[in-house]
């Protein structure tokens, strides 16, 4: 029986965790019904590089953006520069962009300045913007209202594993959240809790693999095809057989990643 098709929405492909080996991972990805991913670039100057993994196989697309951790080690970006570089097919998204004050609280204004230059450029290309949020809910929650006040766009909060409230925030923006591997550890039930309460119409699922492998697969490199052990939670989550979530979750992804669902080899 072939497995239900399913979008790994957010990885990292071109880690040197997968040096040479992006074919046998999109081929693994494929035996798992993970039939398409979006490999995301974390600064701009990779871009070049990132760009030819996603050229190079149909199934693999792209997003760019200066990751929040490197904001102040890397030139800021501009909205000119991410609109040229959004006129590549295969460049689905802006980011992954956003605010970390776990790690980098010192470098938090050049981020919030760093996060408005990515909201503009989703509001002009009109991809949707791709962010990152750990220990910052409260600038990050103001900051996308701001802008989406301003001028409307679309987002995803990728990898979701805040609070209940900036999760309520995002949604009443109408943006998406994104289920990782946190989601299916044993200890996320405060988070499987607020994915509950999302319309599933709002929710994507990823890997961020390299990172956060779920079950059984948990403390080892994880990659575009693991991706199926978190869908089958979020199944669990919503009460819904996989194949049935796996077609929700493909909808969700198609409607806010519109770019990649209309690109066809060749274009």
């Amino acid at each position: 029986m072939t497995a239900p098709k399913i979008t790994d929405s957010h990885c990292h492909i071109d880690f040197p965790d997968f040096e040479g080996g992006q074919a046998e991972l999109v081929a693994r990805a494929a035996e798992a019904g993970v039939h398409r991913m979006v490999t995301i670039c974390t600064k701009l100057r990779c871009e070049p590089d990132i760009r030819a993994i996603a050229e190079a196989h149909d199934p693999v697309f792209y997003a760019a953006g200066t990751h929040p951790m490197s904001a102040a080690d890397e030139p800021m970006a501009t909205v000119d520069q991410l609109k040229e570089i959004a006129s590549r097919p295969k460049m689905v998204g802006i980011g992954e962009t956003g605010l970390d004050y776990h790690y980098t609280a010192e470098s938090k204004d050049v981020q919030q300045e760093s996060l408005r230059v990515h909201i503009a450029a989703a509001q002009e290309t009109g991809l949707p913007l791709i962010i990152h949020a750990r220990a910052a809910d409260d600038d990050m929650a103001r900051i996308l209202t701001e802008g989406y006040r301003e001028q409307a766009y679309t987002c995803v909060m990728h990898c979701f594993s805040s609070s209940a409230e900036l999760a309520r925030a995002a949604l009443d923006l109408g943006f998406y959240l994104s289920m990782s591997g946190i989601t299916a550890f044993p200890k996320s039930q405060e988070l499987r809790d607020i994915f509950a309460a999302a319309p599933m119409d709002r929710i994507l699922v990823e890997t961020d693999a390299p990172y956060l492998a779920p079950p059984p697969h948990r403390g080892k490199r994880n990659e575009p095809a693991f991706v199926a052990h978190t869908a089958r939670k979020g199944a669990e989550v919503f009460g819904m057989d996989y194949a049935e979530f796996a077609a929700a979750t493909e909808a969700n992804f198609e409607r806010l990643f519109s770019k990649a669902a209309a690109w066809t080899p060749g274009s």
